[in-house]
């Protein structure tokens, strides 16, 4: 028999408590909110509702007062016929809807940073740089009101921007966020600031490594988000000098919609591809070394033409030669 006290009638549909910090709201659209409107051509658009003010498209136009007041989840025409479909948009699409500075982390990828680099309630994150915000948002949420964000951004304008997307999607600045212009490198160890997860999305995220190492706890992940194979083996190969961490993990996530209407079953026309390459490493204690490699690279692999970072104990494999 449960144990677990019965929620009041009253409360099963009261909204969040505003001390979750989610972004999410139970209950009628309220002034300030942002909406999406989706029309039967899959057509999308979001916006803030604000009283008195009114939505054009090719489809004619629509109050905001219209909208305000209600349930999500219905249907609304526009002043010429057009019928729209309206919610509240989930965090996954308002970050690829949301005003940009930087490129924004897909969806697709800051799940599986939160998922694979083990993101938990209570964390302390790290973060650089902040871009538009997107990646930022997802972290506060998997945080939680007892963790925190603390998020380093080298140039003011994504500052700027990630500031008011984060701002507009939680509808304040959350407590548990701080955001510091400046580079990682050099603000990080000034702060002494420790971390539980240190997450870098940057053009050279190897020249932050040291400072993550010294901030993480044993057992610590760092993940970086990079764009390019150079940046991936720069960023792999300065984690294996480093020697403080265990062997890293590098993998790229690829999404691909189905069409599906009774037997005609099969792979959409558009996915969502190549984005960037995600790699994680665990922090060791103090002292401690990774395990040697015992498989050996590749041939050629740390050959003539390679000119990276290169661990001690790297086999100096040569490509073998050609003979007719």
């Amino acid at each position: 028999m449960s144990t677990q006290p019965e929620t009041p009638a009253d409360d099963l549909d009261a909204d969040v408590p505003a001390e979750a910090w989610s972004g999410v709201h139970r209950g009628p659209l309220r002034e300030g909110e942002w909406v999406r409107l989706t029309d039967a051509k899959g057509r999308r658009h979001n916006f803030a509702l604000v009283a008195g003010k009114k939505f054009f498209s090719n489809k004619g136009h629509l109050e905001h007062d219209d909208l305000i007041g209600r349930e999500e989840g219905f249907t609304i025409a526009s002043s010429s016929g057009g019928e729209y479909l309206v919610f509240r948009p989930l965090l996954s699409e308002f970050v690829v809807s949301m005003p940009r500075g930087a490129a924004v982390v897909y969806p697709k990828d800051s799940a599986q940073i939160v998922a694979l680099a083990d993101v938990f309630p209570g964390a302390q994150v790290v973060e650089a740089g902040v871009g538009s915000g997107a990646l930022t948002c997802s972290l506060l949420r998997a945080v939680g009101p007892h963790g925190s964000v603390r998020s380093f951004e080298r140039r003011e304008e994504f500052a700027d921007v990630a500031r008011a997307n984060v701002t507009q999607f939680f509808g304040a600045e959350p407590p548990t966020w701080q955001l510091t212009l400046g580079d990682l490198a050099e603000e990080l160890p000034a702060s002494g600031a420790r971390a539980d997860r240190v997450i870098l999305d940057m053009l050279a995220p190897w020249e932050c490594v040291d400072a993550a190492a010294d901030a993480l706890r044993p057992g610590g992940i760092i993940c970086g988000y990079v764009a390019t194979t150079t940046q991936l083996s720069r960023f792999v190969e300065t984690l294996r000098v480093h020697g403080g961490f265990t062997e890293p993990a590098a993998w790229e996530s690829l999404v691909r919609d189905w069409h599906v209407e009774g037997l005609a079953v099969r792979p959409g026309h558009k996915m969502i591809g190549h984005t960037a390459f995600l790699v994680t490493a665990r922090r060791l204690a103090p002292g401690a070394s990774a395990l040697r490699k015992t498989r050996r690279p590749a041939p050629g692999a740390y050959g003539p033409d390679y000119t990276g970072p290169r661990a001690e104990d790297a086999a100096d494999v040569d490509a073998p030669e050609i003979t007719s």
